[in-house]
This record gives C-alpha cells, structure tokens and sequence, in this order.
C-alpha cells in the first residue's frame, strides 16, 4: 500500500469527521466545506486525525510484511526509480532532435520498450535522410511493463506470445515515432500516421505493419516482423518492395537469421540461400538499430547499435546504494557486433568486475566492499 494511497485516506478520513458533525454545507461548496473544516479543527481533532493516520500506516505495514520506516523507503526507491528511467526517456528523445552526430556516440542503454523504440526511430530517421530505404532492426524483446535489466523472459508460449506481448506494440509504437518521408513530399502531410497489422501466419507470429497518411502514398512504411528462413518470405520480401517502391521505407523487424549462412541446404528450397542473397542482401537491409543482450563471463550484458555509430558494449552491475537493483557500466565499443570473448576481455580489465558476480555476492552478505 502507497504513502499516497495513506495521505488520500487521511484526508478521507478528515473531511468525514467534520462533515458529519454538521449538516449545513451543500454539495457544491465541497471546497469551502473542507477549507472551513480544517480551520475549525480543535488540537484534540488533530491528534485524533494524526493517530488514525499512524494506525493506517501501521496497518499497511504489518499487510505488506514490512516496517513503516520500510514501506516509505520503498515508495521513495520506486518513485527515484521511476524518474531515472524517465530520464533515460527524454536523453533518447533529445539525442532525436540533436543536429550534431558527435553528441550520438556514446547512447545510453534503453531501459523500457518505450527508449528502446524512442532511440530506434532516431536511428531509423538518419539512416534514410542518407538515402537507406532498406533496413533491419532488432529489439531486445521487452514486454510492455518489463525492464531491460534482469532475467531475460523465456516466451514460454513461443512466437506467438512473443509476436502479442513484444514484437506487435514495439513494431506499432516505432512506427507511429518515425517520420520517413521522401525529400519532395510536403511537409504539411506530415500528420501521425494510421497504423495497421495484418498476420502472416499467426503459428509462427509473422506479421506485416503499415503506416499510412490517408490516401497519400509517399511517406508509407511498412514492417515485416518475425520473418524467417522459408522461402515464403522472400517472395513477401520481394512482394513488399516492389509495393513500397525504391523512396519510402521498408523494415525488417526481428528477422530469424543472422547472415546468407543461415539459409542452409534444404532439398525443398535448394535455391534458398542464393534466393536469399539476391533478395535480401544484396538489396541492402542493413541494421540501422539493434539491441542485444548477452552473457559474458556470467555477467548480464548488452550492446547496442544505433546508426551511424559504433557498437557500445555494456555490463549490469549491482549498485551498492539500491537494493536488488543494477546499473550498466559502459565497457567499450566496437566497429562490429562484439562477440563474447571480446567482452569478457573487457570485462577482466575493469575493476567492477574484478570479482565475479557469485563472489560480489558472497562479499556483500558478509558485509565486506564487494570491489
């Protein structure tokens, strides 16, 4: 139970002791009732009101299993917590409207869907005033509500769950934020565009995302989420190209590959992979925003791509000052995609990470500096 939700019930509770002892106030003077109240209030109605007040805390407390000095502490954390990730937020949304590319080098790692696809749809809009109409974006797969530290959700019901409660609100949400209009088109047309979804096939949850300006056709975009290493998607790819033609925007989101080398030999689709080659890379679809998070060392890390940077590399560690919490700690960057062995160099020469997360644990709870 909140500290708000205690300050509105003592305030219930106030209004309810003086009104009841007089009948003389009408429903529309509610404000004047409850100004003139507390005016009137004697020190013995206070103390009363101040000692209900003490109860209801004592009360909330012993539900949640907690002291009350706990309880506020908690609010104060979560109320803390809230504003440094509305923090991370508006830095994204700045670094969108910031002229300068020297201010993008060092991005902070997108703690919620919402940074996530704030930061995305920056990428997004450069790479395309640099004439890329072709591109692919990987997101780290958040649920609405779930941050990006802590264990990764396992999708125990399969493409679906994760096409319904990530992929459909991360692809909608970044295009509604993108702006991606040819050089030639008005700007007076740039209004919020309608969004609209339409599945592929619902067992693998693929799906294509379009976002239209009524009946104007410059400044469409369209997403293909999930698409995989079946040949029936290269004929969408093809398909959805020639739709959008060669000025506005075509995204693919999530694909499940990572390189031509994924189509391998398959006696249903020999051709697949020089198929692949011609439709997809050779085409361009180069990745202009990716999230991804990994494990290195047994420590939890990510590294993110937003173009036209570099790579930057990130660790969680455990902030001494938060209980259960954890904080990136910038690593480094790199030209490419870093693979494991390269972060956990990165790792061992940082003195964070001197001692493994096991050790650091053990550290802390026989109450030694965990350094």
């Amino acid at each position: 139970m909140s500290s708000i939700y205690l300050q509105r019930s003592v305030l219930l509770i106030l209004v309810a002791f003086k009104l009841s002892s007089s009948s003389a106030f009408a429903p529309t003077n509610r404000n004047r009732q409850v100004r003139t109240a507390l005016r009137s209030s004697t020190d013995e109605d206070v103390k009363q009101l101040l000692e209900k007040a003490r109860q209801l805390r004592e009360e909330a407390a012993a539900m949640s299993g907690q002291t009350v000095q706990e309880m506020q502490q908690e609010s104060m954390d979560k109320k803390r917590l809230s504003q440094e990730q509305q923090a991370v937020i508006d830095k994204a949304r700045e670094e969108r409207d910031a002229k300068s590319r020297t201010s993008l080098q060092i991005l902070p790692v997108p703690e919620n869907s919402e940074a996530q696809i704030i930061q995305a749809a920056a990428a997004i809009e450069r790479a395309f005033k640099d004439g890329i109409t072709k591109q692919t974006v990987r997101f780290a797969l958040l649920a609405v509500d779930e941050e990006m530290s802590g264990e990764q959700n396992e999708w125990p019901g399969g493409a679906q769950q994760m096409f319904r409660e990530s992929g459909r609100p991360l692809t909608e949400g970044l295009l509604r934020e993108v702006r991606a209009y040819p050089a030639k088109q008005n700007s007076v047309e740039k209004l919020p565009p309608v969004i609209e979804t339409k599945d592929i096939w619902d067992f693998d949850g693929s799906a294509i995302c379009t976002a239209t300006h009524g009946e104007e056709t410059n400044g469409v975009v369209k997403a293909l989420i999930f698409p995989n290493t079946d040949s029936k998607y290269l004929n969408d790819i093809e398909a959805i190209s020639r739709d959008v033609g060669p000025e506005n925007l075509f995204l693919l989101v999530n694909p499940f590959w990572r390189s031509v080398e994924s189509w391998s030999f398959n006696i249903l689709q020999p051709n697949g992979k020089r198929r692949a080659q011609e439709v997809v890379f050779d085409e361009g679809f180069d990745v202009t925003y990716a999230v991804v998070r990994f494990s290195a060392r047994g420590e939890d890390c990510v590294a993110l791509y937003s173009y036209p940077n570099e790579w930057q590399i990130y660790a969680y560690r455990e902030d001494p000052s938060w209980f259960n919490q954890e904080r990136p700690i910038w690593l480094g960057s790199s030209k490419t995609e870093p693979t494991s062995s390269q972060v956990t160099e990165l790792l061992n020469s940082r003195p964070e990470f001197r001692m493994s997360k096991n050790m650091r644990k053990l550290q802390r709870q026989l109450g030694n500096d965990d350094q």
